[in-house]
């Protein structure tokens, strides 16, 4: 986006990537449906941003996801939205958009370089190391964008191999750690053989955030063999790694049947059972399979034939949490380059000409079009502000339009 953005102007682009080809982690966010972004009311779509709404808000304000549509449709891709306020092109793809966006570069002027891979710096600013198929090779720049990723999805380039360079020259850059992951939890070896894979659907998770705040949202997860993963967990993953990193886990409380309520369930668990076995009763309350599975294994064997209390426990069933799932099994990260070391159009303060934009900064988002929308608005601001500090530079030429 910030190559897009830059030939506009009257300066050469060169994009330089590790990878055989452009684009693959691209194309990997759009398996299964390509979600560009979201239509709900702007206010609520910043609040998504976290702690780094601050930050974030201004660059999406720039760019919202009313203008992401509007570029989108100048390439020729038409978007629709579905039932949940995501945004998606008509034809659910990511590969004709990024054909379609290579082609309209490539006839900007825009110069791709593939399996160049950036190790650093020759002298610190604009003098670029790189292991190229000919061997090291190194790049003068007048300006410098780096969009290097977080450390999800390595095998698609997002290796974070960037960041000490980056610490070695003082910039300063939070820790990368997993966002929109899965997290494991100690499962018997009964459960995980028999149910990992299959998928928790309507329930209701709940956490508190250790601020005093209690988290809830409904939706659907898949248990694992190591833990659970999915929509839901991926919304609260935030929460539940800081309250992992604060106490050592995290304790989120699953209502099985978020349509009744524990009076109604221990109306019916309180009628005698006579020889009705224990998995009917609960299929006849609507819980088979996985959910009836999680009862047996989280519910202590005192309370499944104590009434009350097993009500108690389908609607707040809890399951603890013990660590993330590793960076690379995540679906983006969260940590990067600091804010505080960058400037309104995202230039590094201690190394002017050099900008940042992308995965690499430190903000993280739920899934939802939310992550896509703000590499979008960050690559857009950092090619303009590229553009404007050149035009600054030689005091030639107008800077760039807001």
């Amino acid at each position: 986006m910030a190559a897009e953005f830059l030939s506009r102007y009257p300066v050469r682009v060169d994009v330089y990537d590790s990878m055989p080809s452009v684009g693959r982690k691209f194309l990997m966010a759009g398996k299964g449906g390509m979600n560009i972004t979201h239509a709900e009311p702007f206010p609520a779509f910043v609040s998504r941003y976290g702690e780094h709404q601050a930050e974030v808000a201004p660059l999406l304000e720039a760019f919202p996801p009313t203008a992401l549509r509007a570029w989108l449709s100048e390439l020729g891709i038409e978007t629709f939205v579905g039932s949940s306020g995501r945004v998606f092109p008509t034809d659910m793809k990511a590969a004709p958009l990024l054909r379609s966006w290579l082609r309209r570069l490539r006839e900007a002027g825009v110069v791709f370089h593939t399996r160049w891979l950036w190790t650093g710096w020759q002298t610190p600013g604009q003098s670029l190391v790189f292991q190229s198929p000919q061997g090291g090779q190194v790049i003068h720049a007048e300006a410098v964008i780096f969009a290097l990723g977080g450390g999800s999805w390595p095998q698609l380039g997002s290796t974070g191999q960037w960041q000490e360079p980056f610490r070695a020259q003082g910039i300063a850059v939070q820790l990368l750690q997993p966002a929109n992951c899965g997290f494991t939890a100690a499962w018997s070896d009964h459960f995980k053989s028999r149910y990992a894979g299959q998928p928790l659907k309507t329930l209701t998770m709940r956490l508190s955030d250790g601020h005093g705040q209690t988290l809830k949202q409904q939706g659907e997860c898949v248990i694992t063999e190591t833990g659970i993963e999915g929509g839901l967990i991926y919304s609260l993953s935030a929460a539940i790694r800081t309250c992992i990193t604060q106490t050592g886990q995290a304790v989120v409380y699953l209502d099985l049947l978020p349509d009744k309520e524990v009076a109604w369930l221990h109306q019916r668990l309180a009628q005698p059972r006579g020889k009705t076995s224990l998995a009917n009763v609960l299929r006849k309350l609507g819980l088979d399979g996985v959910k009836a599975g999680l009862v047996r294994e989280l519910v202590p064997a005192a309370d499944i034939h104590d009434a009350q209390r097993l009500a108690q426990a389908i609607k707040a069933l809890p399951l603890t949490l013990l660590a993330a799932r590793p960076l690379a099994e995540a679906i983006s990260t969260a940590g990067g380059v600091d804010f505080a070391g960058l400037n309104e159009d995202l230039m590094l303060k201690s190394l002017p000409g050099v900008f940042c934009a992308g995965e690499m900064l430190d903000w993280e988002a739920p899934t939802g079009g939310y992550l896509l929308s703000a590499c979008f608005a960050t690559g857009r601001q950092a090619g303009l502000g590229a553009w404007a500090w050149l035009a600054d530079q030689t005091a030639t030429v107008e800077p760039p339009p807001v």
